[in-house]
């Protein structure tokens, strides 16, 4: 089967790397084909969308990603600095 690596190359690579490019790899396939289905159905639709448009629409997508990104890494954050523990009155005492 022929790679896109040589065989020396294939050595440094962890079988866990190799997975995450093959995640990354499908997801920029599954983003390019949501944006291929949007385009061609408003097209068929009838929808003409201008080019200030298409920039809210990726801006809109950027910052959903972010805020959700945002809101997880706070999540994380507070769980893990103890935040969310819950006090014990016998734990206040020593």
């Amino acid at each position: 089967m022929p790679t896109l690596l040589d065989r020396s190359a294939q050595r440094f690579i962890s079988p866990l790397m190799r997975m995450t490019i093959l995640v990354v790899t499908a997801a920029i396939i599954g983003l390019g084909l949501t944006f291929w289905g949007v385009a061609s159905m408003w097209s068929q639709m009838g929808v003409n969308m201008t080019m200030h448009g298409w920039i809210a629409y990726g801006l809109g997508i950027v910052v959903s990603i972010a805020l959700a990104g945002g809101l997880f890494f706070l999540t994380f954050k507070s769980a893990r600095d103890g935040y969310d523990d819950i006090d014990r009155p016998e734990d206040l005492n020593e």
